[in-house]
Parts: C-alpha cells; structure tokens; sequence
C-alpha cells in the first residue's frame, strides 16, 4: 500500500498536471457517481491535497473527489487520452487539453462537499498527518505520552491512522531504526530520550522519503553506495526489506519479522529491548 509520501508525490504530479486549467471531461467507472461527470467538469481544480493515506482534488464548486488507493489503487499522469497497455481496471479520468490524471484499481472514490469531509468516517478519524506543516515534534511527543496510547505496541501502534496519518509498513519500521527504538516496545517502556527520538523520526523520515521519492537511508550514505554500484533496493531503505543484510551502523544481520500479517524489520543491535 502507498504510504503518506507516495500519496503526497502523486498529490504533486495531479496538481501539476491538472490543476488550475479548463477540464474536458471526467469519467467515473462507478454508476453511483455518474451523475457527477458533467457536473465536475464545468468546473476548476483548485487544490489538489492529502490527508495521511488519502487524496482530496478540490473543486471550485465546494466539492472534492475523495480517493485512497488502498492496495492496488494506482494514479498515472499521460498525455491527455493517452491510456496505458495495462490489465488494471481504470477507475477515474480526469482530462483536460493536454494531460490526463489517472486512477487504476481503486475501489474507494467518493465526491464530498465540505460537510461531508467533516464528518467523513476515514477522514475525520485521522490523527496527526506526519507530512502537515502544522505537525511539529512537540505535538508528537504529547501523542506518545498520551494515556490513550501509551500501552499499545509500536507494531500496532505506529500503523493506526488514528494516531499518525500516513505512516505504513516501511516508514514504521525506518522510524523505529532511526530512533534506536525496538518494535516490540511500547511507549511507557520507553525513555524520556527515547520519545522524543521517535517525536523527530516520526517527523523527519516520511519528510525524507517525501523530499527523496522515497529514500529514507541517510542520504551521505547513500551517495557513498551509489557510487559504489548499489542498485536503489540496497541503498533506499536503513533496515525495511534488507532482512539477513549487515546494518549500516554495526554490521549486525537485519531481522524481519510478523506482527499482525505485516513485515517489519529491525536491527538487534542497535535496537536493543
């Protein structure tokens, strides 16, 4: 699933392309959102923005289609009716003279005006969005020393949109490594020190990985490794999918392991209980 940096660089590339310039046309794979074809496409884009794991496209008229491409959903920008040779299923279009924005696989699309979206049962659940302004390290911290979360384990816990938006399995455990924090704890085991490591981490490395299309190492390092011959899947990540790989910092095996159905990954040494 696309974490809250993947969704915010689509974000990016929609606005840019379409943005703030006359639409042709809309289309809606979904028969109950038809009606809204015509409607939508006498109107501007004005926004184009992202809460955690979801994207709102902002119309002039006070209504925004709402997405979120769970696990297949797939945004792709071409030139305008220019569809791709694939086997996905094309959810929406939306087009304008030269470019088209388009959503693959998704299968929750909704159109919401302004009440609707204060009220949504995703959106207005969510809790901070790691990639807001807004969100500073101070705000994080007070959520980790929360009564309501304290008790939960960081496997769990950094994983629930309710706590942070935007966060999924690859930034939870980049997080976790950069903050020298072990996965199974749970923040009343931790430190004073070490929550506020988690309150910056939190912080700095979805920004990074917004900021790197990706990249959530640290970026000296991973100049070190282009150069010599590392392909992006050895370079991009510290710990996440380098299981049995030495860690950067000591050398140690990575270790994966389950929680829940999903991977994490984590180093031994450097993360100790």
């Amino acid at each position: 699933m696309p974490e809250g940096p993947e969704i915010k660089i689509a974000a990016d590339k929609i606005a840019k392309a379409i943005a703030l310039k006359p639409i042709k046309e809309i289309f809606f794979a979904f028969e109950h959102l038809k009606p809204y074809q015509d409607i939508l496409a006498k109107q501007l884009i004005i926004k184009v923005d992202t809460k955690g794991k979801g994207m709102l496209i902002h119309f002039d008229n006070g209504l925004s289609i709402f997405s979120h491409n769970q696990l297949y959903g797939k945004w792709m920008i071409r030139n305008s009716y220019s569809y791709p040779d694939t086997k996905r299923q094309l959810r929406l279009a939306i087009h304008n003279q030269k470019k088209s924005a388009l959503l693959y696989s998704a299968s929750n699309i909704e159109v919401l005006d302004e009440k609707a979206i204060a009220i949504h049962p995703f959106l207005s659940r969510l809790g901070l969005d790691v990639l807001d302004s807004k969100t500073t390290s101070r705000k994080v911290k007070a959520r980790l020393q929360n009564k309501s979360f304290q008790r939960r384990r960081f496997t769990s816990l950094l994983l629930d949109q309710g706590f942070l938006a935007g966060l999924g399995n690859y930034l939870r455990s980049e997080i976790l490594f950069v903050a020298r924090v072990h996965p199974t704890l749970r923040p009343v085991d931790c430190s004073e020190q070490q929550i506020s490591a988690l309150a910056k981490a939190a912080i700095k490395v979805p920004q990074q990985s917004y900021q790197t299309q990706g990249i959530t190492n640290d970026l000296k390092l991973v100049q070190r490794l282009k150069k010599q011959g590392y392909q992006r899947q050895d370079y991009r990540h510290w710990v996440f999918g380098r299981e049995e790989r030495p860690c950067y910092v000591c050398n140690t095996s990575i270790i994966k392991e389950i929680s829940g159905g999903r991977r994490y990954y984590f180093c031994p040494n450097c993360q100790k209980v």
